[in-house]
């Protein structure tokens, strides 16, 4: 393969997960307008964000498992081809329920292509310095491109609508979708079985436990659709453990979960996004709702954050290799912990400056500690036949976690926010609870790394082995 053909290749897999980044992060500052425009109230909202996430997670691992059995380009160019339609759709959905509907399908899409695009990745560029480079590409647009997203979907949402921001993905996926075929090689197809049950178990359980907790937060925990949903999605969960189990060709085999250090890394970061994915979702209802930025102000608002987060990721590599994963986790959360507590101080009296300005810098740099060492616990010590499930996995606690996370809080505003006509001061306390709310949940991912993660690190540590340095790859 020529250089020209290996810089398209890149050039493909970079705008696909530009388009995926841009997804997640360009809807964030236009959520007040989206409510306003389909008159959905702060805990329907949730679904705008959680119908793509629980998809995009529950099928994640069934998506790499389809291009490894159908062809990783031929598996690259439906999730591409699918996705762009669905973004079309959400850009044009007339209600809340299309709107939700396209949603869900840009997350199965988006299950289906980023897989495959990982893949193609470190098939293209096989030689190792040049594997380095690319990944190191990817990193930085997929850290830069949700601060992007924030920009650009404020400021479409301000001078056109927040529907602009869903049909940017579709000259992306167009233009995709007519090169790929010129300078994309398939990949060898292999034999097997795509374990569709197991996918459709974890899907229909992680949904109905979100739909439970954000139906609580409409109708009360004594409502029958309420404890019914979280009993669906119980059983739904217990089915799953027991297909995965007893599956030939499991999408998440369990003896993933037989590693301490692991099982610490996949729980700790699943409790961190259950914390910190919501505050993202909060942060710019309060500036919009309670401080009144417009859309564009509100995603500026949010740069301290991001900004800090990104530019964590050059210490990253001297950290690790002096202190260790364990260590540098520690310290995140501890930051993270901290900044966070601070956040919850907001109320209607409080201004950007320096009430927000200040704790965002410190939960960016907590942040820019965090994510790098979970990804390398969560894959330590897997098995060249486990690797693609395990770096699945991964992703799927982030996934699980943030709907989980969002779902949870979003009972804990609505019951700190019930009044007929709540006033600022209300809106703003109630923001305030929830962002205590994500306090604990950090706090109790910090346990869960004292509880799974010291023990083995103080073993490491009597052994007289080292650190492992983190690298590119890991991120």
């Amino acid at each position: 393969m020529n250089e020209h053909s290996k810089r398209m290749i890149l050039t493909m897999i970079i705008a696909c997960q530009l388009m995926m980044v841009l997804d997640a992060s360009v809807l964030v500052t236009a959520m007040p307008e989206i409510g306003r425009s389909l008159h959905l109230s702060t805990a329907a909202l949730t679904w705008v964000q959680n119908a793509y996430i629980l998809a995009f997670g529950g099928f994640l691992l069934l998506g790499a498992r389809a291009g490894d059995i159908l062809g990783r380009r031929k598996t690259f160019s439906a999730g591409i081809a699918l996705f762009t339609l669905a973004s079309m759709l959400a850009g044009l959905a007339p209600s809340s329920t299309l709107l939700l509907a396209a949603r869900a399908l840009q997350g199965l899409a988006a299950a289906m292509a980023t897989p495959s695009a990982l893949a193609l990745l470190s098939v293209s560029f096989s030689e190792a310095r040049e594997r380095s480079k690319a990944i190191a590409i990817y990193s930085a647009v997929s850290g830069a491109g949700g601060s992007v997203g924030l920009i650009i979907g404020g400021l479409l949402t301000d001078l056109i609508s927040w529907r602009a921001g869903m049909f940017l993905n579709v000259p992306i996926g167009i233009a995709l979708l007519l090169i790929v075929p010129r300078y994309m090689q398939e990949t060898e197809m292999k034999a097997g079985r795509l374990d569709i049950l197991g996918a459709l178990t974890s899907v229909i359980g992680m949904t109905a436990l979100a739909f439970g907790f954000v139906q609580a937060a409409s109708v009360g925990w004594g409502a029958p659709e309420v404890w019914g949903s979280l009993a669906v999605g119980g059983v739904s969960l217990a089915a799953f453990v027991w297909i995965e189990a007893r599956a030939k060709e499991p999408i998440t085999p369990l003896r993933l979960f037989a590693s301490r250090t692991r099982s610490g890394a996949y729980l700790g970061r699943l409790l961190l996004l259950c914390g910190n994915y919501p505050i993202f979702f909060f942060i710019p209802q309060y500036l919009q709702n309670v401080l009144h930025f417009d859309s564009l102000e509100a995603g500026l608002a949010i740069m301290p954050f991001t900004v800090v987060q990104f530019g964590m990721m050059y210490a990253m590599p001297s950290l690790v290799t002096r202190f260790g994963n364990v260590k540098v986790l520690i310290a995140g959360l501890g930051i993270a912990i901290a900044g966070t507590s601070w956040l919850s101080q907001i109320s209607a009296d409080s201004s950007f400056f320096p009430e927000l300005f200040f704790p965002l810098i410190v939960m960016g740099g907590g942040a820019g500690l965090i994510f790098q060492p979970f990804t390398t616990l969560g894959l330590s010590g897997v098995d060249a036949k486990d690797a693609g499930a395990a770096s699945g996995l991964v992703n799927v606690a982030h996934q699980t976690g943030a709907s989980l996370g969002l779902a949870v809080l979003i009972a804990v505003f609505e019951a700190a926010n019930q009044q007929a006509n709540p006033s600022t001061a209300t809106f703003a306390h109630a923001i305030s609870i929830s962002i205590w709310g994500s306090v604990m949940f950090l706090t109790a991912s910090l346990v869960a790394v004292l509880i799974f993660l010291i023990p083995r690190a103080r073993a490491t540590s009597r052994q007289g082995m080292k650190p492992r340095q983190i690298t590119l790859r890991d991120q």
